[in-house]
């Protein structure tokens, strides 16, 4: 932000500032884009003036003084005539620098996530609004010019600015004398905006949008109608017009279930989240007892652009008998159920509480162990009673849902109840089955639940580990979140029955007559050959019991760390412990029937860190030396066509010399075309044939 000296400045305390770029762009698109919805301007502007009381309810509790005998409200006024609108209130107000601080600049983030989430659909768009903090500046659309007079509640009445801005590239800011704390908002309407200035329209939209919340909003009594009789008018006495209440009123939360409609807990939910959508579902229970609180508690549709920043503030709004104490309260639920938007009231937690008491206080303790309880049953409900919405939360969150078996002990069953999965039951990458539905599905004989995790859908479900077990037909769940084998490294049993990783340890599927047929063929030492030349590569070498198609694949040990959990940790800079994988070979593959028989040792080598690297590559993993395997690959595929290795290498066995690379590259083709098809071999034998004239024909020439 850039201040701008002006002729004015010098004669009196008017300052001219320059908005920021975001602040630019933001405001160009309110002016000229966001014109499908434009009543959401008064709804951004009472959300605001009620947040202002809320915060001097909150501040008087340190300071009583901020208080004074006037009864907190937010004030609607219009001037048909004058084309204006005003929106007034008495809450904490602001000083000089916090004027230029949120109205200048916006120097959050959201700013610049709202403009990168825009889609072009100004339907879509205009609602994106509040979600992103800079619902202030949708007065732009209806307003080209808006005037801003504020006080702060601990400043002087000497000390109020107004600020003024005609949407363009700057502001100006002045010191002005304002007998009441607040802020007064005044809408210089457009041409096209006019009919806002109607009591109403104005009385239509505030209880649309506004009749939840607990801050009175108020508009002047309707004017009587004229009376027809002259003499009467003469003899009246002019009535001044009072303020009255537009909206309800009352706390959503206060009221009985029975009595509240969906539409009020959707227009609640929108108030408090700042969210564009209805929520999923909702929970809104009284408590009495040892404890007496309100919760009301919604799921929403979609997750916020911000969900995976852990830092974000997060949480509840708290109230203390219906006075508002703090918003991201984020002590009452466990980070896991970080999605969830609400409040809590209590009537046992004191007025003066600090987010350090919070922290210790056994009561707050005992409503977060309830609040868990009942956020997770509502999804249970949902998950049995409205799978469709069921599947769309667990779409937009059941990554986040998935950190709860390793953060919640207590719940571990609940949530694990909750988990959704793909499975090579239905081959497809979509997450819809739970672990209860694998169990019901098990054999007899099976006794454990099978699973395997992998980089992606495709990599994991196209596994070799997965072989066996579609020869036997069981099902396998494919997990392919980052979180996952950090899930299941706590989630090791459900039901009474075992979870088992398929890449980890030694599989006991096959029977004593399997393993006996399998091995056939394949000579004792072949294993250890395989680990001569593997070294420290591997752990051990062993056949296979899990292979049917594949010839070889890396195993982790029982306790070892998978390739998720050691990116994860990476990337917090941690370290990782050093593991070797185990190298299984299956001893009915003719790869594997081939290396036994290879006599060549440099061959045998070659072949061997082939079936190596590709076991690394077909689990998603990342070869240490790609040059070396593609070398490796090269020279075997040249074999394949006949070409010698003397004619692929250099004497010291590193590269290949350009003579020795041409005579290959002759070499390789003449023996291709070798053992070309007959008709191919036809049309060279012509071709040869045709150029020999020719070059006898013009040797004759020459001479």
């Amino acid at each position: 932000m850039t201040k701008v000296k002006t002729p004015e400045t010098s004669d009196s305390a008017s300052e001219q500032f320059s908005f920021q770029t975001e602040a630019k762009q933001l405001l160009h698109l309110m002016i000229h884009s966001l014109y499908s919805n434009r009543e959401i301007f008064l709804r951004e502007l009472i959300s605001n003036a009620s947040d202002a009381i809320d915060k001097l309810r909150f501040h008087a509790l340190a300071n009583p003084k901020l208080l004074d005998d006037s009864e907190l409200a937010i004030e609607i006024t219009f001037d048909a005539e004058a084309k204006t609108i005003s929106i007034s209130d008495n809450g904490i107000g602001m000083s000089k620098q916090e004027v230029i601080d949120h109205l200048g600049t916006i120097a959050k983030s959201g700013t610049a996530e709202f403009l990168a989430n825009l889609s072009g659909d100004q339907a879509r768009d205009s609602v994106l609004i509040g979600q992103f903090g800079v619902g202030f500046y949708s007065s732009f659309i209806v307003a080209d010019k808006v005037e801003v007079n504020t006080r702060g509640a601990d400043c002087s009445a000497e000390e109020a600015v107004c600020w003024i801005s005609q949407g363009e590239d700057s502001f100006t800011i002045e010191s002005i004398s304002k007998a009441q704390r607040g802020t007064e908002i005044i809408l210089h309407l457009k041409e096209d905006a006019l009919d806002f200035a109607d009591d109403f329209r104005l009385r239509s939209i505030v209880r649309k949008y506004s009749d939840h919340i607990a801050v009175p909003v108020k508009m002047l009594e309707a004017e009587p109608a004229a009376s027809s009789d002259e003499d009467d008018d003469k003899d009246a006495i002019e009535t001044v017009r009072q303020f009255e209440a537009v909206n309800e009123a009352k706390a959503l939360w206060t009221r009985k279930r029975t009595d509240i409609k969906d539409e009020e807990y959707h227009e609640h939910y929108k108030h408090i989240s700042h969210d564009y959508e209805a929520p999923l579902q909702w929970s809104h229970n009284r408590v009495e007892g040892k404890l007496e609180y309100t919760s009301l508690l919604y799921i929403p549709k979609r997750a916020p652009f911000d969900m995976w920043n852990r830092d974000t503030p997060r949480g509840l709004k708290l109230y203390v008998q219906r006075v508002f104490i703090m918003d991201d309260a984020e002590q009452f639920l466990p980070l896991y159920l970080r999605f969830v938007k609400g409040i809590i009231d209590s009537n046992d937690l004191p007025l003066n509480i600090s987010r350090e008491i919070l922290q210790e206080d056994e009561r707050v303790t005992s409503i977060k162990n309830a609040l868990t309880k009942r956020v997770l049953s509502t999804l249970t409900k949902m998950s049995s009673n409205k799978a469709d919405d069921y599947q769309i939360f667990w779409d937009e969150f059941g990554q986040v849902l998935k950190e709860g078996p390793s953060e919640d002990f207590s719940n571990r069953e609940s949530i694990s109840k909750l988990l959704r999965f793909a499975s090579t039951h239905k081959n497809d990458e979509k997450q819809t089955v739970s672990l209860e539905d694998y169990v019901s599905r098990m054999s007899e004989d099976q006794e454990k639940i099978y699973f395997i995790t992998g980089e992606n859908y495709k990599t994991a479900s196209r596994s070799p580990h997965l072989e066996i077990f579609a020869k036997r037909n069981i099902e396998v769940l494919v997990m392919y979140d980052r979180v996952d084998e950090w899930l299941m490294s706590t989630l090791t049993e459900f039901d009474g029955k075992p979870v088992q990783d398929v890449m980890r340890g030694e599989l006991d599927l096959e029977t004593d007559a399997d393993k006996k047929d399998d091995q056939r063929g394949v000579s004792e030492g072949l294993t250890e050959r395989v680990k001569s030349v593997l070294g420290d590569q591997v752990g051990t070498v062993r056949l296979s019991t899990r292979l049917t198609d594949s010839p070889s694949c890396l195993v982790l040990g029982q306790n070892d760390m998978g390739a998720q959990m050691r990116k994860i940790m990476e990337a917090a800079g941690q370290g990782t412990p050093e593991s070797r994988p185990n190298f299984e070979l299956n001893p009915t593959h003719p790869l594997i029937d081939r290396l036994d028989s290879e006599s060549d040792e440099d061959r045998f080598s070659e072949l061997t860190h082939i079936l190596f690297d590709q076991a690394s590559l077909s689990d998603g993993g990342q070869l240490e030396d790609p040059s070396a395997y593609v070398s490796r690959l090269n020279t075997l595929l040249l074999d394949l066509l006949g070409a010698s290795d003397s004619a692929l290498r250099s004497p010291d066995g590193n590269g290949k010399t350009a003579s020795k690379a041409a005579g290959s590259k002759a070499k390789v083709k003449a023996e291709v075309k070798t053992k070309a098809k007959p008709k191919a071999k036809a049309k060279a034998k012509a071709k040869s044939k045709t150029k020999s004239n020719a070059e006898a024909k013009k040797a004759d020439t020459d001479i």
